[in-house]
């Protein structure tokens, strides 16, 4: 399934000129907020009637749009984990079900700390230029430099990855070290991709000692490249996840595991390699 073609065309409704964007860049626009019956002319083949009443309300974070044509190319959507079986899983299954039907690709977040507003559109940015930048290189012709590993400037003045929506969290870590707030500056992390399913990424940081902040992130990608791996993409969002905790650790000192636990947790996760597209990248981690 891709963004463009004749299911896209004949399904997906053009946003109104005039409405007030969210954000411009690179020839998209984006519209916050967009209920995604107001996306689609009808109820597309193949959903029932109580399936598109539950998935039309469904509420859509970011709409991207060609802003020639005002046509949605891509949306995005945060939400909190759910467990299986929930109302709110179904709604889920619901909205994506839909929206694979009509051809509008869903990058859905699943996290328990980022949500809308900002964090959304600082995503959405960042794949829309990481999908352009794609788009104007060529491996054969020698482009080798993919968008995540462009160096330069950090915030905090080195030199690094800047294009890393962690950056600012691994940055402010350093600094809560050096003010005596941390007990360790590092913020490690690690992804897997699950296969048939959605990437996750982890990522921890030692608060105090033998006391760790621990964030667990999922991007589902299906029909829509980011432009970057999405397991990359998605460790990085987890980073970005401890960066939001980060700035208020008097609250988040309530939600600290021990060291320990994440290293069982880690391994537990590598027992189950065979689950994974690409295998299991972290054992490292697994060692005392």
């Amino acid at each position: 399934m891709t963004s463009t073609g004749s299911v896209a065309t004949s399904w997906l409704r053009p946003i109104a000129p005039g409405a007030a964007p969210r954000l411009a860049r690179v020839g998209r626009l984006g519209y916050a907020d967009r209920r995604l019956g107001e996306l689609v002319q009808g109820r597309p083949p193949g959903v029932t009637g109580s399936q598109w009443s539950t998935a039309g309300r469904a509420v859509l974070d970011l709409v991207v749009c060609a802003a020639d044509t005002g046509l949605p190319e891509f949306a995005a959507r945060f939400a909190a984990p759910t467990p299986d079986g929930s109302p709110a899983r179904r709604t889920e299954r619901l909205t994506d079900a839909v929206c694979a039907a009509v051809g509008l690709p869903l990058l859905r977040v699943e996290s328990p700390t980022l949500r809308g507003g900002e964090a959304v559109r600082r995503f959405v940015e960042y794949v829309v230029d990481a999908r352009a930048y794609a788009a104007g290189t060529d491996p054969e012709a020698g482009d080798t430099v993919g968008f995540r590993d462009i160096v330069g400037r950090l915030p905090d003045g080195r030199r690094g990855p800047v294009n890393d929506l962690g950056a600012l969290a691994r940055a402010d870590a350093v600094e809560a070290y050096v003010a005596g707030r941390l007990a360790d500056p590092i913020v490690r992390g690690l992804h897997v991709r699950w296969t048939g399913g959605p990437a996750e990424g982890w990522g921890w940081v030692e608060v105090r000692p033998g006391r760790c902040l621990l964030e667990r992130v999922r991007l589902t990608s299906r029909g829509l490249s980011c432009g970057v791996d999405p397991g990359r993409l998605v460790e990085d969002l987890a980073a970005m996840a401890l960066g939001e905790r980060l700035r208020d650790l008097d609250t988040a000192g309530a939600y600290l595991v021990d060291r320990d636990d994440v290293r069982e947790q880690v391994r537990d996760l590598a027992t189950r390699r065979e689950s994974f597209d690409g295998g299991f990248a972290f054992a490292h981690l697994c060692v005392d």
